[in-house]
């Protein structure tokens, strides 16, 4: 078995499924969303609203960096913010309908990815995967 690749793989997999990603959504007409917006994007069709400090708890990103990625979202008319109606100080990320339109899509670009990663493997295999996966990031 070959060791010291395992990092190089993981990297370049990651730059591949981003590329994938980007590529999808300019097919659709759609610009200006990376990766990580997608991160926030599927969060909020699971939830009506949710904090900063909520989206930076799920993606495992800093405050500052959300507060970029969504600021690009509400640029680009995907997500608003609200304050709460009882405490000033609470901030609300919500879906706009043009963000709630483009759920179908990702949906389907999140099944194509499905595909490509699982789709030579044995149910097994894959769980295989994602145990290994998942125990490797757990080291760090």
């Amino acid at each position: 078995m070959t060791k010291g690749n395992a990092a190089s793989l993981i990297s370049r997999i990651r730059d591949a499924a981003n590329k994938f990603i980007i590529s999808e959504l300019e097919k659709h007409g759609i610009k200006g969303i990376v990766p990580s917006h997608g991160d926030i994007l599927t969060y909020l069709y699971k939830h009506d609203h949710v904090t900063m400090k909520e989206l930076a708890e799920y993606i495992h990103r800093t405050k500052p960096t959300v507060t970029v990625l969504v600021n690009k979202l509400v640029d680009c008319g995907y997500v608003i913010r609200e304050k709460d109606a009882s405490d000033n100080r609470i901030t609300y990320i919500k879906l706009t309908q043009k963000g709630i339109d483009l759920q179908p899509l990702f949906k389907e670009i999140s099944f194509r990815i499905r595909e490509i990663m699982y789709g030579g493997f044995s149910e097994e295999e894959g769980k295989q995967l994602e145990y290994l996966l998942e125990n490797l990031l757990l080291r760090f």
